[in-house]
């Protein structure tokens, strides 16, 4: 075998894998990493705010893949927690998942995050203010590393491994083959790789080839669901009570209507708006640095509801992607809209944008939401903006801005045993690609677990 351990994608669980399994072996492990994406330092965003403001549809979003992924340029929030982020601790057993995070945590302080907040709703009086509105607070340790610590961190991760891992950048991987002994991964080129065992770790930005992959090897599946919503903008200082004791604050609301569950993601405190591609759909995020001087005086977060087919229709994806593309059919990409003008069922335009007492952080396109997103979707939204207002007063104001649409694609759960491994003995599948992860903490966490196992069958 041309080596021990092929992995495919250097997001937060290829990343910590490849950590793993070099720092903890007896004896050197050979270890390759392959990536669709550019080295860290070449992941450049043509979205330069001047003479591009816009998404242009790169062929490979340098947002979404490359060293650290998608979340390279995400806030850097490491959530500790199993209550949401995914169904880890379904595979590993709770009290395992959460060493796993917290061992992930004390490896980002030792490269660069030290110094950086904990933050806790443990004892929170604003739990028992949600309770008192018909809202959830769900329980979570929040580490903020914010994008441009986070990017510390993932440098020094990197600087760690490229002498010991083989890393291999722009590199897509068309196909992985059984063979006899392990498996071989074929390049785009043509060239083939062999190793006894492979880590697939392609993230959400994978879905349609970890599917392909899937078909081709029979490895069972199931139906995962998609979460499709807005990214809300408004003063900081309407969510500071929240977000100074929090930071991150993951609240649920079921709706009176239809009983839906609604839910905040991704609060980003003095953060910015932006866009990214996702298989040629350009949808809409939110970023925050942990450095004051580039705060904003906005914060933003996403609202989500959670979609799930199964029968006669079970592509939740794609429902996701052509609400998406009928978004950026009318707004050419991600699209704005006042909370006022939404409720009295007019667009937004430019002008009305521009006397907006929120200046927007992201360029977009003023339009008109409900053309977009289904009603009973919409309807859910615009209920929680309501139940948020009673807990942080001035959430539902004219001049909250609401971008669309923001997607959560996730993949379909890849059917693993305990130890993250397919029907084929060396075939793991981690990370948000395998649909048991959904954040930095998990992903990560799981490569590490996965690591472990393949460390302690490498010696036997």
């Amino acid at each position: 075998m041309d080596y021990d351990v092929l992995i495919v994608g250097a997001g937060p669980g290829g990343i910590f894998s490849a950590w793993e399994l070099t720092e903890k072996a007896e004896s050197p492990v050979r270890v390759a990493v392959f990536e669709l994406g550019s080295p860290l330092d070449r992941r450049k965003c043509p979205i330069d705010g001047d003479r591009v403001k816009s998404c242009v549809r790169c062929k490979t979003c340098s947002i979404m893949s490359g060293f650290g992924g998608a979340g390279a340029f995400s806030d850097g929030k490491y959530n500790i927690t199993n209550d949401f982020g995914g169904t880890l601790h379904e595979h590993i057993g709770k009290a395992a998942a959460m060493k796993l995070m917290r061992y992930v945590d004390a490896i980002n302080l030792r490269f660069g995050g030290e110094g950086t907040k904990l933050y806790s709703t443990a004892n929170s009086a604003i739990k028992q203010l949600c309770l008192q509105n018909g809202l959830h607070l769900l329980n979570a340790q929040v580490r903020h590393l914010g994008t441009d610590i986070n990017y510390v961190v993932l440098e020094n991760l990197y600087q760690a491994l490229k002498d010991r891992v083989d890393f291999f950048f722009n590199t897509p991987v068309r196909d992985i083959r059984r063979i006899e002994g392990g498996y071989e991964a074929v390049l785009e080129d043509g060239r083939i790789v062999t190793a006894s065992r492979c880590v697939i770790s392609v993230g959400r930005s994978g879905s349609k080839w970890m599917e392909g992959i899937c078909r081709s090897l029979n490895i069972p599946t199931h139906s995962n669901r998609v979460d499709i919503g807005v990214r809300v903008e408004l003063p900081a200082e309407v969510f500071r009570p929240l977000t100074d004791e929090l930071y991150e604050s993951k609240i649920v609301y079921r709706t009176e209507k239809f009983e839906d569950p609604v839910r905040t993601f991704c609060m980003n405190p003095h953060g910015v708006v932006v866009s990214e591609n996702t298989n040629g759909i350009v949808t809409v995020n939110g970023h925050s640095y942990e450095d004051p001087s580039r705060h904003t005086e906005n914060t933003n977060f996403a609202l989500l509801v959670s979609k799930q087919f199964s029968e006669p229709f079970k592509d939740s994806n794609g429902y996701g992607e052509s609400i998406a593309r009928l978004s950026n059919m009318l707004g050419g990409g991600v699209m704005v809209q006042r909370f006022g003008d939404l409720i009295r069922g007019r667009r937004s335009t430019p002008g009305r944008i521009a006397s907006s007492f929120v200046t927007p952080t992201l360029s977009a396109t003023p339009g008109d939401l409900s053309l977009v997103i289904p009603k009973r979707i919409l309807d859910g939204i615009i209920e929680m903006i309501y139940a948020l207002d009673k807990i942080a007063p001035g959430t539902a104001n004219d001049d909250t801005l609401l971008y669309g649409v923001e997607v959560k694609f996730y993949n379909m759960e890849v059917e693993l045993n305990e130890n993250l491994e397919t029907q084929y003995p060396g075939l793991y599948v981690i990370g948000d690609g395998s649909g048991v992860t959904h954040s930095l903490s998990h992903a990560s966490a799981s490569g590490v677990h996965v690591a472990r196992h393949i460390l302690g069958t490498l010696c036997n």
